[in-house]
């Protein structure tokens, strides 16, 4: 499924210009299932994610309506139309969604489909995206989906096929890689696939931070669902580990400086060094590095780590055969320095990448082009599986056994109650799968 990888010169260098698009007079009407220009928006997830998509997309298109919510606890979506409701102001009818279109459950995303939407966007914990991804493609829904779209090995094969279903279909569906919608990051990717560097040979990249939002600790009325759910960073099962949950925007770098040209395999090291050992702190580690190996012998590394009252970084070094570039994120600074004395700096204003998803997302549907970042959401999120596993493991794993695994983190249906977490990987014990 490569081939869909090709042209990605030609979208980074007109990507800038699609946001245009959304602020053009004259623009072709979407097709919608309310049979008018209204585009009207269903959110599946409604936490603080969830609620800045929700916003970015009702200011993405001034014929945008909230129409349906749904989330396993009902005190979050009465908290997301609210704060809706607040960010937007004018135009209350955009977001008034009455009772009967705001659903309760581990099934909600299916009442949420089915209740005349013609957007849908997946903001759940990611163990959850997959069988809602497939759900809303195979009713005709465009798709805004955040990162990462699967916790494992079968649910990024399900989301492959997803993907492949929207495009049959028409259907724009949208990542969360949201580095890809920077305009700096855009503009220094752009030059270094125009030659800027010649032939990228290495790409070093950091994410590291102090960690998630401190767990909570358990309270007598909660099921072990309930308690999962409300740390569901915390556990593997629900989030893939930082390394798939979070550091996976910088392993996606590597994605996009190799063009989506995979490894062949990779061996990595890691640990839980800092995490106290606690139930509420789960069963994820802290700290990955990862050496990703290319059968051409380009190499990429990888380091994330979750230690408090450490310097943070997020940073990466691509290193081609006539020069290097400094892809500074946090700082909104690109460097490009050749061989030949030569250097290229980022000018490119910066933009609110967040918006300028949901701005591209809905010029796509509005002027009928679809946009389908599905294969490139898939392999990312599986870089960093494959990474995970070499790790927890202690062997090497190729791309093929990642792409091929069978283990589901989530075999058993999600529902209220008893439910057991997976024990800490041990390297050297853990299989590899």
């Amino acid at each position: 499924m490569n081939d869909t990888n090709s042209g990605r010169r030609a979208i980074l260098r007109a990507g800038a210009g699609l946001g245009a698009v959304a602020l053009t007079a004259g623009i072709a009407p979407a097709v919608t299932r309310s049979g008018s220009d209204r585009l009207r928006i269903g959110i599946v997830g409604c936490g603080g994610r969830g609620t800045g998509a929700l916003v970015n997309a009702l200011r993405a298109d001034p014929g945008t309506q909230l129409w349906a919510m749904g989330d396993v606890f009902r005190a979050r979506i009465d908290a997301c139309a609210g704060h809706a409701a607040g960010a937007i102001g004018e135009e209350p009818e955009r977001i008034a969604v009455p009772e009967e279109r705001r659903f309760v459950g581990f099934d909600a995303y299916r009442e949420v489909i089915a209740s005349g939407v013609d957007v849908v966007l997946l903001c759940t914990p990611p163990g959850f995206r997959p069988q809602q991804l497939r759900a809303a493609v195979e009713a005709g829904k465009h798709v805004f989906c955040e990162k990462p779209v699967a916790v494992d090995s079968p649910g990024v094969r399900s989301v492959l096929e997803s993907a492949r279903i929207a495009k049959e279909r028409s259907l724009s569906l949208m990542s969360g890689f949201c580095w890809r919608y920077q305009s700096q990051m855009r503009e220094a990717f752009g030059q270094m696939h125009e030659g800027g560097i010649g032939t990228v040979r290495a790409v070093q990249c950091t994410y590291n931070t102090s960690g998630f939002p401190e767990p909570k600790a358990r309270k007598p009325e909660w099921s072990d669902a309930e308690f999962q759910l409300r740390n569901w960073h915390y556990f593997r099962e629900i989030s893939g580990d930082h390394i798939v949950e979070q550091a996976v925007h910088a392993i996606d770098w590597i994605n996009w400086a190799f063009e989506g040209t995979m490894p062949t395999r990779c061996v990595a090291v890691g640990g839980r060094s800092t995490r106290p050992d606690l139930p509420e702190t789960g069963n994820i580690w802290d700290n990955f590095g990862i050496t990703f190996e290319f059968a051409d012998g380009a190499r990429a590394y990888h380091q994330c780590r979750h230690w408090p009252n450490t310097p943070a970084d997020n940073t990466a070094y691509v290193i081609g055969t006539t020069g290097e570039c400094r892809v500074m994120p946090w700082r909104g600074r690109h460097l490009i320095e050749r061989h030949d004395g030569t250097t290229w700096k980022s000018s490119a204003p910066k933009n609110d990448m967040y918006q300028q998803e949901h701005d591209e997302l809905f010029a796509a549907i509005r002027a009928g082009s679809p946009v389908n970042d599905g294969i490139l959401m898939a392999h990312s999120t599986l870089l960093g599986i494959m990474g995970r596993q070499a790790a927890y493991t202690g062997q090497a794993v190729t791309w093929e056994q990642a792409m091929a695994s069978e283990e589901d983190l989530n075999p058993e249906p999600w529902a209220w109650g008893d439910r057991s977490a997976r024990a800490i990987p041990v390297p050297g014990k853990t299989r590899v799968w």
